[in-house]
C-alpha cells in the first residue's frame, strides 16, 4: 500500500518537473505547428479558388459555344474571364482588399 501511493507521488513529482521543464518549449512548438497548419489550410484553400474559378469559366464557355455554335471561341474568350475571377477571389479569400 505504501509502495503504491510513494509510487504515484513520485509520477506526480516526474511529471511536474517535466511540464516545468519543457513549458515554454512545448508551447513555442504548439503555437509554431499551429501557425504552419493555418498556413497550410490557407495555401489549399487559395489553391481550390483558383482550380474552381477556372473550371466554371471554361465550362460555362464550354456550354455557350454548344448553345451558340461558336466552338472554341468563347471558352477561349472565358479563360482569361475565369484567370480574373480567380485572382479575385485569392485576394478576398488572403484578406486582401478588391476594388469591386
Amino acid at each position: 500500500m505504501n509502495e503504491s501511493r510513494d509510487k504515484a507521488a513520485f509520477e506526480q513529482r516526474l511529471k511536474a518537473a517535466e511540464d516545468a521543464a519543457a513549458g515554454p518549449k512545448r508551447e513555442a512548438a504548439e503555437g509554431n505547428a499551429s501557425s504552419a497548419r493555418r498556413a497550410i489550410e490557407l495555401a489549399m484553400r487559395l489553391g481550390v479558388e483558383m482550380v474552381a474559378a477556372m473550371v466554371i469559366a471554361v465550362v460555362v464557355g464550354w456550354g455557350l459555344d454548344k448553345l451558340f455554335h461558336t466552338s472554341p471561341w468563347l471558352m477561349i474568350l472565358m479563360v482569361p474571364v475565369g484567370m480574373v475571377a480567380g485572382l479575385r477571389n485569392l485576394l478576398r479569400a488572403s484578406g486582401g482588399k478588391t476594388g469591386g
